[in-house]
């Protein structure tokens, strides 16, 4: 069992420490198994940096350390430091939301603080392979607080007004809703355009590649 981090200096040095092992170094050290692959373990190299240092939120809507106010994200990237794919920050509140407003979200919750971990391979490469990256701790500056905001409230009005099932990939600049569900078959309740219940897929937010490219441009100078 991997004890919690007392500060966040000391969460920032146990990540510093695991850059540069792969993932099945750093697996085989907490004694877990690797997936042949990720198809059907899409969070798992998440879950194995949680345990390997010692987050305690789980699945709790709450930040992975909240005695820290951190948030733990993995960040897929290739051999130029690229993003592979969009990052996952919560699941979006379909119903309730009346009066909801951005300082209370669980989207400014999560990203108020995050320790990025980059993580470098490819989806061909066994996951074993891939390799821890040194780690970014971000604050969202002025600009990207603005940014987020813009485009949770946007998006929120949106379905508000009954309109989810309007809403694209292509919606926001840096913040997208998309479905987010184990399967297609899953769903949930969510406001109709005429204001009546209707079932549709779970939605989640997530952050825009390029986004995410470009912390790790300013932070990396790549």
């Amino acid at each position: 069992m991997v004890s919690r981090p007392a500060s966040v200096a000391a969460l920032l040095d146990n990540a510093q420490a695991l850059a540069g092992l792969s993932i099945g170094e750093l697996a085989a050290r907490l004694a877990q198994p690797v997936p042949a692959d990720l198809r059907r373990d899409k969070g798992w190299i998440g879950q194995l940096l949680e345990l390997a240092l010692g987050a305690s939120a789980g699945s709790k809507p709450e930040q992975d350390f909240p005695e820290l106010g951190v948030e733990l994200k993995t960040l897929p990237i290739d051999e130029r430091g690229r993003p592979l794919e969009t990052t996952f920050v919560c699941v979006a509140p379909l119903t309730d939301i009346a009066g909801l407003r951005w300082e209370d979200s669980n989207v400014r919750n999560k990203l108020s603080r995050v320790l990025w971990i980059p993580v470098l391979g490819n989806r061909t490469q066994a996951p074993g392979e891939r390799l821890l990256g040194p780690p970014l701790l971000w604050t969202p500056d002025e600009r990207e607080a603005q940014l987020l905001r813009q485009d949770w409230e946007e998006i929120m009005e949106l379905i508000s007004l009954g309109r989810v099932q309007e809403i694209t990939a292509r919606h926001g600049q840096v913040l997208q809703l998309r479905p987010k569900a184990a399967n297609g078959r899953a769903l949930t309740d969510a406001i109709g355009p005429a204001g009546q219940w209707i079932q549709t897929r779970p939605r989640g937010f997530y952050l825009k590649t390029t986004f995410t490219a470009g912390l790790l441009a300013r932070h990396f100078m790549l």
